[in-house]
């Protein structure tokens, strides 16, 4: 089973849960496990360097990277703290917008990422199997 780390904004959860839901349910075709590193705390907190190391070692442990574009992703400082440190390590960059107008997250432009034309299960798989 394939990793596949998925990073989002805290109010774009219940699509993170719908990847989730996908997978579970998907007699296998989805063959993907997911790792919900939600922290909920501010990138500058006084945890933030710990929480870093974790979400570090997950990006590590997963060939995949995968980001939920919602409404307010780009505003997103753990977001693209997130994508800064996939690209460092040489991951698979998916993206999907959530809806075709949300703003992309500058730093997800221009590093090669596969993007999913829609969230709908199909162009995601399509884009994860690229």
């Amino acid at each position: 089973m394939a990793k596949l780390f998925v990073s989002y904004h805290h109010k774009d959860e219940s699509y993170k849960n719908l990847l989730k839901a996908w997978s579970a349910n998907d007699n296998g075709h989805f063959d993907i496990k997911f790792d919900d590193t939600s922290v909920g705390v501010s990138i500058d907190s006084e945890n933030a360097t710990y929480i870093k190391s974790v979400i570090k070692t997950k990006i590590k442990e997963s060939p995949d990277f995968l980001c939920l574009i919602g409404k307010d992703t780009h505003k997103s400082d753990w977001v693209a703290w997130e994508i800064d440190t996939a690209v460092d390590l040489k991951k698979n960059i998916i993206a999907v917008k959530i809806d075709n107008g949300n703003t992309s997250p500058s730093n997800i432009l221009g590093v090669g990422a596969s993007w999913a034309k829609s969230f709908t299960y199909d162009s995601i798989k399509k884009a994860i199997d690229g």
